[in-house]
């Protein structure tokens, strides 16, 4: 019985560490899935540690990924400060920093509301759909004719609020992100980097957070659990970024809306 009771919890780990990694940054919502997978498999919470510990692999897998654009980001950025002017990509550094500074306000104020009264199956289905559907209508009327250092410090700003609505479950960082690039005008290529560079900051200002909060908490560590779910996160994450940003292109983001409307309605079934 103790073996079978440990098979289950790697099973656990290693469906959750996928599971994050696969839907961070994918227009599907990571925090919706890892709220409803426990409740379908019939699992105890995964726990603080754990969260902390996949969103660590995932930031990983994009800043290995962006590696040489985040080095040239940095340098140029550092350089513009000190020649007073634009410098190379130094824009687009500015650019994801501008564009974090409302989910970060966002999080700071609303987070613990978020928290309690955000997070049922009901509140996840509705973002599910909404957003999806609002994911498709960009995809569609979307003009696609500029990239990511064509946009204005309007364009940034615009993006950077409609992230903030991310933090309600089930709405998507990256599919919101993507939207909001896509109505602007960016291409489907464009809109994704952005939204992935965009995540950087964020994932690590939420990962220090909730970090803060499990050293006040003082819990038990199972390191076996937060290592293996911070390599398999890692893994599937950076797969994830590689994969769709080669076939983003081709196959747009209509497969994501249809998923979006089937799970929505899946639970609007169950839980309604």
């Amino acid at each position: 019985m103790a073996v079978n009771e440990k098979n289950m919890e790697i099973i656990q780990i290693v469906a959750l560490a996928l599971l994050q990694g696969l839907t961070e940054f994918l227009p599907i919502s990571s925090s919706a899935h890892l709220i409803l997978l426990p409740i379908i498999a019939g699992w105890e919470d995964q726990g603080l540690a754990f969260d902390v510990a996949v969103h660590v692999g995932t930031l990983a897998a994009v800043i290995f990924y962006f590696r040489a654009t985040i080095r040239q980001l940095i340098a140029d950025w550092f350089r513009s400060l000190q020649q007073r002017q634009t410098v190379g990509e130094s824009k687009l550094a500015w650019a994801v920093i501008l564009g974090t500074i409302p989910v970060g306000l966002a999080g700071l104020f609303l987070g613990d509301f978020i928290e309690l009264f955000l997070r049922s199956p009901l509140v996840i289905a509705a973002t599910t759909i909404i957003f999806g559907l609002l994911l498709g209508f960009a995809d569609w009327q979307g003009k696609r004719d500029r990239t990511e250092q064509q946009m204005s410090w309007k364009d940034i700003l615009i993006i950077g609020v409609v992230q903030a609505l991310a933090l309600i479950p089930g709405t998507s960082r990256s599919g919101v992100t993507m939207t909001a690039a896509l109505m602007l005008g960016l291409t489907r290529e464009a809109a994704a980097r952005f939204s992935f560079l965009l995540s950087i900051p964020v994932i690590f200002l939420a990962g220090s957070l909730e970090t803060i909060k499990l050293i006040e908490a003082d819990q038990a560590t199972d390191w076996f659990a937060l290592t293996a779910g911070a390599i398999f996160s890692a893994i599937s994450a950076y797969l994830c970024i590689f994969l769709f940003l080669k076939l983003l292109e081709r196959i747009g983001m209509w497969p994501f809306v249809i998923y979006r409307l089937a799970l929505g309605g899946i639970l609007l079934f169950i839980f309604s």
